[in-house]
């Protein structure tokens, strides 16, 4: 299966994943590049996915449904009102799209309905940059809870709901592809340096995602395992993320849950 990013509007992203007939895509805010993409590859459409109901996340869906295949159908979270009858789906369930299985979490926090798609692979191992993984790799695509060096905002949840969802995402294998809805990631890396100075890993990707913005390329999928090292919201628990948001807000606390609040009242403001 081949992954592409299709950009759309400011900074959205729109997953395709093709076989060279046909195509999924997630999350298809505006259906203007889904069209254009199908039509230059010659894919039919076999299905939309959808992991939450914001309209950059499902405003093109409407205009794709008469560019499905015959028995093609759109999935979503069974949690949230949306403007398109979908097949509802919650944590545990599991279906086959073109061949390829796809698990669901729940991920309230961004929204209080918000799942993710994993699709698990055969097992492989990452080479080569720190954003890419072989074709075994597992993909995840999580629409807005997990960025690249951060999280989504906390529009309808909590930040216990969305600790619990970051660390559902980070029992992930380490290799699997993390594809998230937006191009965050240098501005996020702008904060995640500012919480941890110190850390080595956050340069350095902060150094490649340049280059690659630079050549106008995404700087995403990004993998799990480097997730791990550069994203403070995945490293609440960690003394430098702990004590630098204690810092700034004494009323913060050393509990994981207090920690991210705190990260992420001071991400909003953050400029």
């Amino acid at each position: 299966m081949n992954l592409v990013a299709l950009p759309a509007f400011t900074d959205n992203y729109i997953w395709l994943l093709h076989d060279g007939t046909g195509a999924i895509v997630v999350d298809p805010g505006d259906a203007a590049p889904v069209r254009d993409a199908l039509d230059a590859l010659g894919l039919e459409l076999r299905g939309i996915l959808v992991t939450h109901h914001h309209a950059d996340h499902v405003g093109g869906v409407r205009d794709l449904l008469p560019l499905l295949a015959d028995g093609a159908r759109v999935w979503g979270p069974a949690g949230e009102a949306l403007p398109i009858e979908v097949e509802p789906l919650a944590e545990g369930d599991r279906f086959t799209l073109m061949d390829r299985v796809f698990d669901v979490i729940d991920v309230p926090g961004h929204t209080a309905g918000h799942i993710a798609f994993v699709l698990m692979q055969p097992a492989g191992e990452t080479h080569g940059d720190p954003a890419s993984a072989p074709d075994a790799a597992p993909i995840l695509f999580c629409g807005d809870t997990l960025f690249s060096a951060g999280c989504g905002r906390l529009f309808e949840g909590t930040p216990a709901q969305m600790l619990d969802s970051l660390r559902k995402l980070a029992a992930l294998p380490g290799h699997t592809r993390v594809c998230c809805a937006h191009e965050y990631t240098l501005s996020n890396l702008r904060f995640a340096r500012t919480v941890e100075p110190r850390n080595e890993a956050a340069a350095r990707h902060e150094a490649w995602c340049l280059a690659r913005r630079d050549e106008q390329q995404p700087t995403l999928p990004s993998t799990l395992a480097v997730e791990l090292q550069i994203n403070p919201f995945l490293r609440c628990d960690v003394a430098d993320v702990r004590d630098a948001a204690m810092r700034h807000d004494p009323s913060v606390t050393a509990e994981p849950v207090s920690v991210l609040a705190g990260l992420r009242q001071w991400k909003n403001v953050f400029r």
